[in-house]
C-alpha cells in the first residue's frame, strides 16, 4: 500500500517537474534507460530490498552504480540494463568484463564508508519494454559476476 502511494507520488512529481522544466532533449535510449532504472527501483523494493542510493558516482573512479540496496544483510550494487526488444542480444550481455571492473571499482569506493566486514555482491537486472506487453519484464541476476 505504502509502496503504491510512494510510486504514485513520484510519478506525479515527475509529471509536474516535466511541465516546469525545459523540454527533455535526451535521446530516446537515454529516456528508456532512465525509466528502466526507476521501474527497477520499485521492482527491487517489492522483492524486499532496502534501497539506499541511486546513480552513485565516485570522484576517484570512472562510471556509476545505478542502484545500491540491502538484500537482507548483503549490500547489493545493481547494474540495470534496459531494452525495448529481445531480438538482438540479451541485455545482460552488455555487462562485459570492462563494465564489471568499472562497477567493482566504484563499489569499492562506496564500501570505504562501511565496516570492512560488510558482505556485498553485484547484481544485474534486465528490463524489457516490448511493444506486445503493457508491463515491463524484469529478470534479476543475483551475484551476476565474480568479485575478486
Amino acid at each position: 500500500m505504502l509502496a503504491g502511494f510512494t510510486r504514485l507520488a513520484i510519478h506525479t512529481l515527475d509529471r509536474f517537474a516535466a511541465k516546469c522544466r525545459p523540454t527533455d532533449v535526451r535521446p530516446a535510449h537515454q529516456k528508456t534507460g532512465r525509466q528502466g532504472e526507476e521501474d527497477t527501483y520499485f521492482f527491487l523494493r517489492k522483492r524486499g530490498y532496502v534501497m539506499v542510493a541511486r546513480n552513485f558516482r565516485s570522484p576517484r573512479r570512472r562510471g556509476e552504480i545505478d542502484l545500491i540496496g540491502w538484500d537482507k544483510d548483503v549490500l547489493c550494487f545493481v547494474e540495470v540494463k534496459t531494452r525495448t526488444t529481445r531480438e538482438v542480444k540479451p541485455a545482460e550481455a552488455a555487462v562485459d568484463r570492462d563494465k564489471q571492473r568499472e562497477v567493482i571499482a566504484v563499489a569499492r569506493e562506496y564500501l570505504r564508508r562501511l565496516p570492512p566486514s560488510c558482505q556485498w555482491r553485484c547484481d544485474v537486472v534486465t528490463v524489457y519494454y516490448e511493444k506486445h506487453s503493457c508491463q515491463p519484464q524484469f529478470e534479476l541476476f543475483q551475484n551476476a559476476f565474480r568479485v575478486s
